[in-house]
């Protein structure tokens, strides 16, 4: 007869206990669980190894989605619910990262991992700061030391990753699943198909056809381009912290492979999938791209050009700025809930106009008079909503 623990947490060290003895080959005890706060029905606890046999660091990290389907059986063949995905997507994630040079590291370690009861054990990235509480310091040097230390360490973690598309393919196959949906690409592809009509539909606004065909090609950023590296995919600053280590990524739930473009754009347009705003200006956006440029150009030597890389820039903050917009603008409730909110959250109204602002201003600081003229027709619009 198994005994019946008393609640979730005590269920999520219990099995941590027992995977990580049979790893180990001896007794293993966690205690002390302090719950981090998950999101949705996960469940993550920083624990103290009390009982170290071996090399065990002295605490842990414990990440648990509990199984939604009979006696903790996970079958991700074909009929996969989308928490399901998300926890094989993270897995082979930290199982690839935890696979570069420590220096060249994105994020917390893979310590141990079981598919069947979907547990991850990592190691523990201590009391570092979340960029959110950095970036709403309200000291200037801070934020923007704060925001290259971003553009450095995404630069690192794709400047490690390029050439290695393969390693990653080969663990989904190794975990039996050789194709699985990226939510944050269909979004991103549903945004370039819905935008031009939402915004006549609301505003009576026309995209101009450079325009529309600038985001067509953006969106394929999401599942080509010619950039490709490791991504979390779902960057935002909940995700993202700072310690004595640097910036570290947090979550990588839909991580895989896409152009990197898109990852230093999504800090650059305030992070399309969080209703937040970051204190950008076009200077600040120039320099982050130069930093982040500074850690790729020896693997994509063409980026050396100043005229190129505005131009991948430009396509890339397009297609972020477009993906908020499908997010944010419909009268929605069920997507706009789906947004996530946290220490930099503003209306989203606000949101989004702060976004349609810095694009039009990069835009025609680079000499794309057609974007520019599209991005202030919506911020002319957006800002009329805001003000009713």
């Amino acid at each position: 007869m198994t005994a019946t623990l008393a609640d979730p947490v005590s269920e999520v060290v219990h099995a941590a206990e027992q995977l990580l003895t049979r790893r180990t080959g001896a007794p293993v005890r966690l205690a002390d669980p302090v719950d981090l706060g998950g999101s949705g029905r996960s469940v993550v606890l920083r624990v103290r190894v009390a009982a170290n046999p071996f090399s065990l660091p002295r605490t842990l990290v414990l990440k648990q989605v509990p199984p939604s389907r009979g006696a903790g059986h996970v079958d991700f063949h074909g009929s996969a619910t989308d928490e399901e995905t998300a926890f094989l997507r993270e897995a082979v994630s930290y199982q690839f990262a935890t696979a570069l040079a420590k220096d060249h590291r994105p994020g917390a370690e893979l310590l141990a991992y079981d598919f069947e009861t979907r547990l991850l054990v990592l190691s523990d990235l201590g009391d570092a700061t979340p960029l959110a509480t950095l970036l709403r310091s309200g000291d200037s040097e801070t934020v923007g030391n704060t925001l290259m230390a971003l553009a450095q360490a995404l630069g690192r973690m794709h400047a490690a990753t390029v050439g290695r598309e393969e390693d990653f393919a080969a663990l989904l196959r190794r975990a039996d699943v050789s194709d699985v949906a990226d939510m944050v690409s269909e979004q991103a592809i549903d945004a370039v198909r819905g935008v031009p009509e939402l915004l006549a539909a609301d505003f009576g606004l026309a995209v101009p056809d450079s325009v529309r065909e600038r985001a067509e090609r953006a969106a394929k950023l999401f599942t080509g381009g010619r950039h490709r590296a490791f991504s979390p995919s779902d960057l935002c600053p909940d995700n993202i912290v700072v310690g004595d280590d640097g910036v570290q990524f947090l979550d990588y739930e839909w991580g895989g492979f896409r152009d990197a473009t898109l990852d230093i754009a999504f800090a650059l347009t305030s992070f399309p999938l969080c209703v937040c705003a970051v204190p950008m200006t076009v200077e600040r956006v120039r320099e982050m791209a130069d930093a982040w440029r500074a850690e790729v150009v020896g693997m994509w030597p063409h980026l050396a050009y100043d005229e190129v890389l505005a131009e991948r820039l430009l396509d890339a903050q397009l297609a972020c700025v477009w993906l908020s917009t499908h997010l944010f603008l419909p009268e929605d409730h069920a997507r706009i809930a789906s947004v996530r909110e946290h220490e930099l959250s503003v209306p989203r109204i606000e949101a989004l106009r702060s976004r349609w602002m810095l694009l039009a201003d990069f835009a025609a600081d680079t000499g794309h008079d057609d974007v520019a003229g599209h991005a202030r027709a919506v911020l002319e619009q957006l800002e009329a909503r805001e003000a009713a």
